[in-house]
Order: C-alpha cells, then structure tokens, then sequence
C-alpha cells in the first residue's frame, strides 16, 4: 500500500514530519497520536533488531513489562504526585474498585519491585532487563510528528548490581552499546552530559542527532572534548568589567526597571550589575517556597539548575519554579516589593502580610555575582539604586550555586583556550546512573558478601525507537524527499515498472524482481498503474537507496538504475544493472553489520 501525499499538511512544521507524512509512513489520528503505515512499519522494525542485536550482546534479557501501572508503586517512590498534578505527563485512570493506575511513561517503579521480588543474593547479579514496546505522555504540546508524541515506541532497560563500582561498568557498556546502535542505524550523534530531570540518579548522558530542528540546544567545545545539554552545561563567562568608583553611592534612577534602561542611561555595563530574581518553588508536599536569588545582570537563570539545587537543599523534588511577578504580588498580598529595585538584602517582612505561605526566602547567589567585588543594585526603594556597593555592607555573599545558563562564547571548563559553541540537537538515547534512590523508596533489596540487607544499585537506559527513524530523516534528505540509510530503509531497492500495461515491461520487470529477490535483497514492486514520472517522484520521496527502472529499453533487454544519493543514472543489460546494484547493497550492509566487541 503506498498512499503519498504532493503537498505538506498543514500541522508539520518541520522536513521530516512533512515527509513522513507524505511519503504515507505515518496517519495521523488524533493530536500527538499516529498509525505506523506499512512502509514505517518496515523501518521500525530494522532499527529495532539492530538495538535488539546489540542489547543480547551486552548479555541484556528481553522481557515485556505491563503499560498499567498500579498508583501505589509510584506513590512509594516520590513520583505520582509529580507526574499526575498540573501539568504531569501520565495518563492517568480510575478502575471498576476505584483503584488509581497510570499508562507507563517508564518502568523503573514496575521492574524494581520485580527484580526485587526475584532476586535476593549478590550472587544472582548483576543483571540488565530491557524491553520494546509504546508508551504514554501526556505531552502539553504535542509537535513534530513522532519527535514529540503522545504515544511512541522506546527500548528502555534496567540493570541491577551489588556496587557502585559494578553500576559503572554496566553504564560503560551501554554507552559503547548506543554508539554502536545509531552508528549501525546511519545516524550521527554526540554524547552530552544532561540532566537527569525527573528520573534522577547520580550522572546520566544523552545522544543528540545534531539537526537544527532540535529542541535541545547544545553546548560543545571548539576542541569536541567537551559536551553538554544546556540545562547540564557549566562553562567560565566573560570577565566582568570593573567599576571606577570606590565609594558606594544612591544613585537616584527613575522609571529604570530593566537593566537595559539602568545601563543605557547611566553608561553601566550588564557585568557590573547584580540582578535579583524572585521565585516561588512549589515543593511535593505542597508547600510553597520563595527564593530570591542573586546573579550578573549579563547572565540569564538556569531553572533546570536552580530546581536541582533547591531539591538537594529542601531534600525533597520540586514540582514547579515559577517566578513571583506583580501580579502575582498583588494577588499573594506582597504589595511591599518593590519590582525593579530589588536588593539581595531585600527584607523577609514583605512576605508577613501573605496568607499562601508562611516561610522566609531561601538566599542564592550565582557564582557570577558573588565574585563581583563592588557592583550596583537596587536599593529595596523605588527609583533607587546602590552603587560600587561590596557584600559586606548587604550582609554577606548568600549560598553560592553554579545558576547560570552556560553560553556560546564562554570558555570550556576542561581547556579555557578553547570556546563553546551551540548547536542544536534532537534526543535519541538516554543513560542514567540511578544509584539506589528506587531501590530504597521501594524496599526492594538484596543480601551482600557479609550478609547483610542492602538496596539495588540501578541504571536505566532509553532508546526511542520511533524517534530514531523521523531523527534519521532530519539528517537524510533533499528537496525531492528521504535518503533512508541503508541499514533501516523499508527497502533496500524498488522495481518501477514505467508502463504496466505494456506486456514486455510487465514481464520483464517481475522476473527482474523475482531474481533481486532470489539474490537475497530487500525489494518493493511498484507495479501500480500510474504514470512513470508519478512513480519516479514517489521513490524519491519515499526514499528507497536503489531504483531499478524498466522502460522504453525493455525490448533491448535493457534497464536504468540510479542511487538515490547520487543524481546520475545509467542503462544497463539487465545481468549488469543487477550485478552492480547487489554488489553495492551488500557491501554497504558489511558497513552496517555487527562487530565483534
């Protein structure tokens, strides 16, 4: 069944969306929500035995965990709050007895319990478990096709071990694992170190498919040897430039809220400027927590960063940062903030009058702003601000943190000779060092070499395998359609009879696809009774690395063959055409193949 479609849809935004959708490999159904069409089907399918081949020679096993999660697991580790409230990202559901259960978005809380279930000595570890199959987001803003779904097919497995030390190998494994996965798959990746935002654990790394598509901006060093996401990345910025006054100063500024208008008519310099930022983190419990924090009027806050640093602080996840603006002033009764004038020694009292929380700010200071030795601030009063003022007269540098957002331009903290640079990239794979934070929340434990109960050392380790296939398009295709690589292409060559209703061409064209088939290669007839330019512009589109064309040179015993990578064609005796193609085809699969590790 081959369906295309001339013209984009309406809703893709981006290349590869657009032809997946015109090539017929994927049906919308409902926002974020897709059919895999037969042709998609196909691709999935290779990239899934290529992970599969992998994963089996890392001594992984493939099991099949349920997509129904029982509420309670999730509510043991801290999660269910977090993913079902607001804006939380599972789907979420009430059975007949009134019990709450969750469509898996992952597994870790299901195969926790299991392993812990089954296994009960350091002897049986350790052990790595993966499996295929869909989950479910519920994403906010379903986009890009498959890049940002609702429902998608990921690899994730999950390794259990008696110590650290073991964890890390198993996480070294996997990482040349997924190496060899998308360099099998035709794909071009980077390895950054991310965050490792609601899943946790102590260190984890994405593979980035580097295409200005992405949503993820990356941050590398002029040298490679450095990588990161941005919520990850830590650099060393600019210097700041000093201030020529000595003496601290009120400097009257009327209607200069911004640090734009502060500089532009008083001649500062951003790097000069201690911004102040107010923020409310809303905590699991529920309760609500302001912060204010200090940083260089020339850097821009890290929220991925500060939730972090807020987390290991109050020991509990944080839900929700969101900042505290005048109108929610108003609303919350802090009319005593003076927005645009804000000192780091702002004092706790505004917050007296508020009947939402009853709590003082957390103080934090960007390491940006607590080196700067004197700067300018607000002075806490409208139309004022304090000039070369030190942090001895405010009270003191607050807790310092690393909150900035690490840019273009700064320097690579491994080498500050070499500079950063962005890029953007789309998430492929995931890795994470869990460490025993799933273990201990579940009691899920094992006896060690003295005998005594301890918690599983875990990792994680995603694919998404839906993913993988529109990533591949983002870095494979031109402007008549997809160059599928080899290695996952629905088929390897497609047989395009020009004119069906001619007997010749006809005849000749199903023994030459009989005998491609014969040879041990992936073909596709089309055999439809369309006009041969049609046909010419869908195997463009769809991508297909090898075209075979019967036509007028038929009677000759003649056939014209073109890869799709290249944009000359030539006619050969049909003996010849097939030589070559198959030669070539399986010389480009020993390039895909397996190695030995």
């Amino acid at each position: 069944m081959l369906v295309t479609l001339r013209d984009s849809p309406a809703d893709a935004e981006i290349i590869s969306h657009k032809l997946l959708i015109r090539g017929g490999f994927i049906k919308r159904v409902s926002g974020g929500i897709y059919a895999y069409m037969p042709l998609m089907w196909r691709v999935l399918k290779k990239i899934t035995a290529i992970v599969q081949e992998e994963m089996d020679a890392k001594g992984a096993l493939q099991t099949l965990l349920p997509q129904l999660h029982p509420s309670e697991l999730w509510i043991k580790s801290g999660r269910w709050k977090g993913y079902t409230a607001g804006e939380g990202i599972m789907f979420h559901l009430k059975d007949r007895q009134g019990k709450e259960i969750g469509l898996g978005p992952t597994h870790e809380e299901v195969i926790t319990k299991i392993t812990g279930e089954m296994l009960n000595s350091y002897k049986q570890l350790p052990i790595n478990i993966y499996q295929i199959q869909t989950k479910f987001r519920d994403e906010i803003r379903p986009r890009f096709g498959l890049m940002r779904s609702r429902e998608f097919i990921m690899k994730d497995a999950y390794s259990f071990h008696s110590c650290e030390k073991d964890l890390k190998q198993t996480y070294e494994e996997m990482n040349d694992a997924y190496k060899r996965i998308f360099s099998r798959s035709g794909l071009k990746t980077v390895a950054v170190d991310a965050d490792s935002g609601a899943i946790g654990g102590a260190a984890s790394q994405e593979f980035m498919v580097t295409a200005e598509a992405g949503e993820d901006l990356l941050l590398i060093s002029s040298d490679g040897k450095y990588a990161a996401n941005q919520e990850k990345a830590i650099s060393i910025p600019q210097e700041a430039i000093p201030l020529k006054h000595e003496k601290s100063f009120i400097l009257e500024t009327p209607n200069q809220k911004t640090i734009e208008d502060l500089c532009t008519k008083n001649k500062f310099n951003p790097s000069q400027i201690v911004k102040v930022l107010l923020f409310l983190a809303i905590l699991e419990n529920g309760e609500k927590q302001p912060i204010l924090i200090s940083i260089r009027g020339d850097q821009e806050l890290n929220e991925v960063k500060l939730a972090n640093v807020l987390g290991t602080f109050l020991e509990q996840p944080i839900l929700d940062i969101r900042p505290i603006t005048k109108d929610q002033s108003d609303a919350e009764k802090l009319s005593d903030i003076p927005f645009g004038y804000i000192g780091p020694d702002l004092k706790d009292s505004v917050l007296n009058n508020t009947n939402s929380w009853n709590k003082n700010f957390i103080r934090l200071a960007d390491y940006t702003a607590s080196k700067l030795e004197n700067f300018i601030c607000g002075s806490n009063a409208i139309n004022k601000h304090r000039c070369s003022i030190d942090w001895n007269e405010l009270g003191g540098i607050p807790k310092v943190s690393d909150l900035r957002k690490a840019i273009a331009g700064d320097k690579s903290i491994h080498d500050s000779t070499k500079i950063i640079r962005e890029c953007r990239g789309i998430e492929v794979g995931h890795i994470f060092q869990l460490g025993q934070k799933y273990s201990r929340a579940l009691n899920s434990n094992f006896t060690n070499e003295k005998g005594l109960l301890e918690s599983f050392w875990m990792g994680c380790y995603g694919i998404g395998i839906s993913r993988m296939a529109q990533a591949a398009i983002e870095q494979n295709h031109d402007e008549e359609g997809i160059k599928w690589p080899i290695s996952i292409a629905p088929f390897e060559i497609i047989v395009i009879i020009a004119n069906i209703q001619n007997e010749l061409q006809k005849k000749l064209g199903e023994a030459v696809y009989k005998k491609l088939l014969d040879y041990g290669l992936d073909v596709l007839l089309d055999d439809r009774d369309e006009r041969a330019g049609v046909k010419f512009k869908d195997s463009d589109l769809i991508g297909i690395p090898w075209r075979l064309v019967i036509g007028r040179d038929a009677s000759s015993g003649k056939v014209e063959i073109r890869k799709r990578s290249r944009k000359e064609s030539e006619v050969l005796e049909v003996e010849a055409a097939i030589e070559k193609i198959s030669e070539d085809i399986f010389s480009e699969r020993k390039l895909f193949e397996r190695k030995p590790l």
